[in-house]
């Protein structure tokens, strides 16, 4: 008896010792296509246990027999799988893209991709790395259906960005949110932070943000350190810019011809150009080969408890204008700490540092020079432009030399949040967050004595030397400061109920607050010669008895209160629901209008989920509709309720001015936030074996009650008040195609396209208001779109005198001016003959995006374009003045038959002069935007030198465009509203050509 007792104590302690014995487990985790991934986290589930793969996709963790590995990879979907007793696991990820349980980040929170019943599209953060662009914004151009920017050539300028069109007469931009910050703009984020990029569309996502929601918005997720990893990660590119194409103007020997028939056809003298034998090209030397370079650093350490992130990020972008450069440096840090299974806190910090140095120099003077005077005769002396040109037109060169170094303008940002989180009664989290954004800017400027001018006579005429004693130094000083403050607080119930329930409940509120001062000052002098040094730049240095100086401030303050709360249904992953409420009080609007209630309802249905769908080729369909209110106090001042005063130095009593004030605008007591209705349907599918997808969504918005600055008959004084309503309808589609040619060769296409129809429903109900820009070219009326362009519209141009009696009358009209549109048949032109002449806003924007992969080689080809709108060159307005002339006046009307598209050469032809579709040139486009080539490094090569990944690619960005525009490029602005689409001389979008590496420690 006594041995069997000793035997079954033996055994059963073996048995115990067994059970506590961990196993050491390894295996290979690989992609679909066999290719091993790289620091992939392989964790025990419900532990702190956890490593990761090495440069061959290995990995060996010890671990219980009976427990469970997790398998997570950023891009992949995570994987679980049972260890059961088992030393040898080996793992396959899908791609995430083509995985439904893909989270997007919504507002204050996350969900699943295939329960959204909202248009959502999200970007990953490596498809943003691989533009090489100072702001991420501007890598999104093409890549999402409904989404419009316009960038701007100018360093470090942030692009112009609308989603499904232009809601108001006021900001359409939409609101970004920065980790839970909600923000005006991106300015500071380096874009090798990004983790993903959402863009909300409809009423079902942005609904939960109230007043802020109604232009869309745009959710930035920065990096975290990935669950068991320690990672140095190093994004590094160079590269070189260039102006694609010029602006076509004519040379010394056009310019001679055609400023001599323009003479002419006045009846004038001719003009001796003995003394002006140069043939300078002004574009040629206000332009050049600029230098852009793009670097980020970051280390990401995850323990047991903390995880933490550091990355520092410099940008610096040459202009390819002369004297122009923006520079940043970035600093983030992020940390988290699990205190206990329950409770976590954490914070971010970023700290953004720019420098930028501007040009004051217009494009308009390079192209208005003549190119018959040559530059300069040394560096304090320039030659100035001849007779007919002097008062117009100064020395491009001179006035870009003077410029050069004497501006130094900078700036800091600061943007932090802490936050801390409590999970209780299992189902249940509360969180609370705190954030700050003060930012400050400051610029010190000051202008040199001026130059000697070389004054060339005509003909004999002597030549004189002069100096500009119209110029004075001067020294200016301004400064900005900006603050935010926001903190939020949700409690969130997240529960799933028999497995055919789930609830996903969110409650909470907000407070917000913005204020900002600004202060500016200068000083002027004749004759003090100031330093270079920016240690002089101060009002102080100009101490005379009498300077003229001016001085100017701006201040501003406001504060939201926000209610809110959602609820996300979902029975059996098939039948959605989507409840969202907010309530918000702004101070911007009298005590009796400062509160609103918005809201949405949206509805999915994922039919691929029915017993009775069963369609072999299709793996996901889904179904969604949404419907909500929205908000916009966004574009205008505050407190416009209250009556408001302008100062300037206008009354004069003796010899001496003083300040007088005057009112600013008739105030209206009851001015309200502007209401955005909108209603939004659309269908998701994925077939043959998840290659292909397609989101298609309709959508129909209205904004009622914008706030418009008009004039009453008989006042003087502009009344702001509700009185517009816009609607917006429009489709959208982005389609997806995924697939491989054997186990090495992979593809994907992916077009998107978007069509928006804007209309201007109201303006003043039974008041026929119009609201004008650019000097009436862009009108604003009940039943067209808004800022349309309005003038006469050509038909020709009047050949002889017998074809000048037949045209309809119009002033003294002669032969070779331009004929116009008779448009209401009464026998003349009248201002009642004025048109709509076209839409400054795209209506269809489309994106192709297309990339390849053969083994360790990769290639990107994306291009887009718009179309459906016009630009207006603005600048051919100054080619009847005397100035140099496009070459598209080498084809001026000089005789019957010679042309019937370009007027004469006469400057005094004030009919031709008239806004008309003469000056609109059609702004469709599409432009290769980029194209990459990549080659990633053999694992196996780099693990002899400890790192885990290193990618080498060249990239080329706007290589070409194809436009019928001839400016430098056709993207004009869509700002402001009222007076869109114009191209002044625009900064030129410069093409982009770099050499760069991704490479992991």
């Amino acid at each position: 008896m006594e041995r069997k007792i000793l035997l079954f104590l033996c055994l059963f302690s073996l048995s115990l010792f067994a059970f506590g014995q961990n196993l050491s487990v390894t295996g290979k985790v690989s992609d679909a296509q066999g290719e091993p991934l790289i620091g992939v986290a392989v964790l025990l589930k419900g532990s702190n246990i956890a490593t990761q793969t090495n440069a061959l996709g290995n990995y060996t963790i010890s671990v219980p027999p009976n427990g469970t590995l997790v398998f997570t990879y950023l891009g992949y979907s995570t994987q679980e799988i049972a260890i059961n007793n088992r030393t040898t696991i080996n793992a396959t990820l899908a791609e995430s893209s083509q995985s439904l349980e893909q989270v997007v980040v919504i507002g204050y929170g996350t969900q699943r991709k295939r329960d959204l019943t909202g248009s959502i599209t999200s970007i990953k953060g490596e498809d943003i790395e691989k533009s090489p662009n100072v702001n991420p914004l501007s890598s999104l151009q093409g890549k999402v259906a409904g989404l419009t920017i316009v960038n701007s050539g100018v360093p470090g300028a942030a692009p112009t960005v609308r989603i499904r069109g232009v809601n108001s007469t006021n900001a359409s931009n939409p609101i970004y949110v920065v980790d839970g910050v909600i923000q005006t703009n991106i300015d500071y984020v380096n874009q090798g932070d990004i983790e993903s990029i959402e863009v909300l569309k409809d009423p079902s996502s942005t609904a939960i943000f109230g007043v802020q929601g109604g232009n869309g918005v745009i959710v930035v997720t920065t990096k975290r350190a990935a669950k068991g990893q320690t990672r140095v990660s190093l994004q590094s590119s160079a590269g070189i810019q260039s102006v694609p194409d010029k602006i076509d103007v004519v040379d010394a020997e056009g310019f001679r011809r055609l400023y001599t028939a323009q003479l002419a056809n006045l009846n004038a003298a001719p003009f001796d150009f003995t003394n002006y034998t140069a043939n300078t090209d002004w574009q040629d030397l206000i332009f050049k080969t600029a230098a852009m370079q793009n670097h980020n650093l970051s280390i990401s350490n995850s323990g047991e408890k903390t995880t933490t992130l550091l990355s520092i990020g410099y940008n610096n972008q040459e202009g390819v204008l002369r004297n122009t450069n923006f520079q940043r440096f970035n600093v983030r840090f992020n940390e988290e700490i699990r205190i206990n299974d329950n409770i976590k806190v954490g914070g971010d910090i970023v700290g953004s540092h720019y420098i930028v140095d501007p040009s004051d120099v217009s494009f308009n003077n390079a192209l208005r020079a003549v190119p018959i005077v040559p530059v300069q005769e040394d560096a304090n002396t320039y030659y100035s432009m001849p007779s007919f040109q002097r008062a117009q037109v100064g020395n491009p060169i001179a006035a870009l030399n003077r410029s050069d170094g004497t501006e130094i303008n900078k700036g800091y940002r600061v943007v932090g949040n802490i936050f801390g989180e409590v999970t209780f009664l299992k189902n249940f989290k509360w969180r609370s967050a705190f954030y700050s954004d003060l930012a400050f800017n400051g610029s010190r400027n000051y202008s040199r004595l001026p130059y000697t001018f070389i004054n060339l006579g005509e003909g004999t005429a002597p030549t004189t030397r002069t100096v500009d004693n119209n110029v004075r130094t001067s020294v200016g000083q301004s400064q900005n400061e900006f603050r935010r403050y926001q903190q939020d607080h949700t409690l969130t119930f997240d529960k799933t109920i028999n497995e055919n329930h789930k609830v996903t409940a969110l409650a909470g509120f907000s407070s917000l607050y913005t204020g900002s001062t600004g202060l500016s000052a200068s000083r002027r002098d004749t004759t003090l010669n100031i330093p270079d040094s920016p240690d002089f730049w101060y009002l102080n240095i100009i101490n005379n008895s009498n300077p003229a100086a001016s001085v100017g401030g701006s201040g501003s303050e406001s504060a939201q209160l926000s209610y809110f709360a959602r609820v996300n249904y979902a029975y059996k992953n098939k039948y959605l629901v989507n409840l969202s409420a907010r309530r918000d009080g702004i101070s911007k609007f009298a005590p009796e209008n400062r509160w609103g209630t918005f809201g949405s309802v949206g509805l999915g249905w994922v039919a691929s989920e029915e017993d009775f769908f069963k369609v072999e080729k299709i793996d996901f369909l889904k179904l969604r509709a949404a419907w909500g209110t929205l908000g916009n106090a966004n574009g205008f001042g505050e407190n416009l309720y209250l009556p408001g005063l302008n100062v300037t130095d206008v009354g004069v009593f003796g010899d001496n001015v003083f300040p007088s004030v005057t009112p600013a605008y008739i105030p209206d007591p009851s001015l309200r936030w502007e209401v955005v209705r909108g209603f939004d349907m659309g269908l998701e599918l994925k077939a043959l074996d998840y290659r292909f997808s397609a989101d298609i969504a309709f959508y129909d918005r209205k904004t009622t009650d914008i706030i418009t600055s008009v004039t009453i008959p008989n006042q003087t004084l502009p009344y702001r008040t509700n009185l517009g309503d816009i609607t917006n309808r429009g489709i959208e589609v982005a389609l997806g195609w995924n697939d491989k040619i054997g186990n090495d060769f992979k593809y994907s296409f992916s077009p998107n396209f978007s069509y928006n129809r804007n209309k201007v429903e109201s303006i003043g109900n039974n008041f026929n208001f119009q609201l004008l820009g650019n000097g009436g070219a862009n009108r604003t009326t009940s039943g067209e779109p808004i800022g349309y362009f309005f003038g006469y519209r050509q038909t020709g141009i009047i050949q002889s005198t017998a074809d000048l009696d037949r045209t309809p009358a119009f002033g003294d009209s002669l032969p070779g001016d331009i004929s116009y549109a008779d448009t209401n048949g009464d026998g003349v032109i009248t201002p009642a003959d004025r048109v709509n002449l076209g839409n400054p806003f795209p209506n269809f924007n489309y994106g192709l995006n297309l990339s390849f992969s053969y083994k360790k080689f990769d290639a990107m080809i994306e291009g887009q374009g718009v179309a459906g709108n016009y630009v207006y060159t603005q600048r051919r307005m100054a080619s009847f003045a005397i100035v140099n002339y496009e070459s598209n006046r080498l084809n001026a009307w000089s005789g019957p038959g010679t042309s019937n598209v370009e007027p004469i050469l006469d400057n005094t032809r004030a009919n031709n002069q008239l806004f008309s579709s003469y000056y609109l040139e059609l702004g469709d486009y599409f432009r290769l935007r980029t194209v990459q080539l990549g080659y990633t490094v053999d694992t196996k090569a780099l693990t002899k030198i400890g790192m885990k990944s290193l990618r080498l690619y060249v990239s080329g960005q706007n290589i070409k465009t194809w436009s019928k525009t001839t400016g430098y490029t056709p993207e004009a602005p869509l700002s402001p509203i009222l007076g869109a689409g114009a191209d002044n001389g625009l900064f030129p979008l410069p093409a982009i050509y770099t050499f760069g590496i991704n490479a992991t420690f």
